[in-house]
Formats: structure tokens, sequence, C-alpha cells
């Protein structure tokens, strides 16, 4: 009774940081699109700024709170990629995002389950192995790994042992 009662909790938990992932998913989208748009504001601004003639006090003040402007929505984005941390640093497969980033991370650098960046493939193979015939207890990831083929659990294994060169190429 107490293990139902425990891979129910788990799976809540599960869900929940599913759905927390979910949410940064479209936070990182919203942040991209913010920086889209002071991108292509910067261009129009130079473009005005090469069209209007120069004038002595207002050019400033107008500089002024251009800059002003700038530094609030730099110091906006700086906040945003400051909440997201590290997300998005390289692309994951659907697969990884479903079954593992609620609890390792976007990037596996873990949130409620441990850190997988630097875990070689076959490491990851054998204790994913050991998860799903209950060599290795844990009921979220007995509860993951039930349903997943093996050739899925391979591909994942693959994809995460790549993890600390995607980390390290998307740093640079």
């Amino acid at each position: 009774m107490i293990r139902h009662i425990i891979a129910a909790i788990a799976t809540l938990l599960a869900l929940w940081a599913m759905y927390f992932m979910y949410q940064l998913d479209v936070k990182a989208e919203r942040l991209k699109q913010i920086q889209e748009v002071i991108r292509k504001s910067h261009q129009e601004v130079h473009l005005k700024q090469t069209v209007q003639p120069i004038q002595k006090a207002p050019t400033t003040t107008a500089s002024q709170e251009a800059k002003k402007k700038e530094n609030e929505a730099e110091q906006k984005l700086k906040a945003l990629k400051e909440r997201a941390g590290n997300m998005m640093a390289f692309k994951v497969s659907p697969l990884y995002k479903q079954k593992c980033s609620s609890c390792h991370g976007v990037n596996g650098e873990g949130i409620i389950g441990p850190k997988l960046v630097g875990k070689n493939e076959s490491e990851v193979y054998q204790a994913l192995v050991d998860f799903k015939s209950g060599k290795r207890k844990n009921y979220v990831m007995y509860g993951l790994l039930t349903k997943m083929s093996d050739d899925e659990i391979k591909a994942l294994s693959k994809e995460i042992g790549t993890f600390a060169q995607k980390m390290e190429a998307a740093s640079k």
C-alpha cells in the first residue's frame, strides 16, 4: 500500500515537473521573440539616425532616452536569461524532453533527478536497464521505463552520452 502511495506521489511530482518544464519552454520561446524584437529595433534605430538631421540639445535628450530604454530592455532580457538558466543550451530529442527533462533538466544538469551531463553512453544504458528490471529501485524511473522499448532506451543513452560535448560546444 505504501509503495502505491509513494508511486502516486512520485508520479504527481513528475507530472508537475513536466508542466514546469513546459512553462520554461514557453518562456524560452518568449525570450527568443524578445531577442528578435530587440535585434530588429537596433536596425530601425540605426536607420533613423542616419536619415534624421543632427540636432544639438534634443538629439542628446532623445539619445539618452533611447539608451535608457535600451538599458531597461537589456536588464529585462538579462533577468529572463537568468531566470531560464542555461535552458535550451542545445537541442534535445522529443523523447528526452518527454521522458527525462522534467527531472533531469532540459540539458541534463539535474533538477529533481541527478545530473546526467558527463555520463557516458554505456553507464547511462546500464542504469536505465537496471531501473527497468527493478535491480535499482526508483518508482518514477521504473514507471517511465516499463513502456519503453530497448531501442528507445539505447537512443536515450546515446543522446545523454553526448551532453557533455554539446554543452561544451554551446558554451563557445
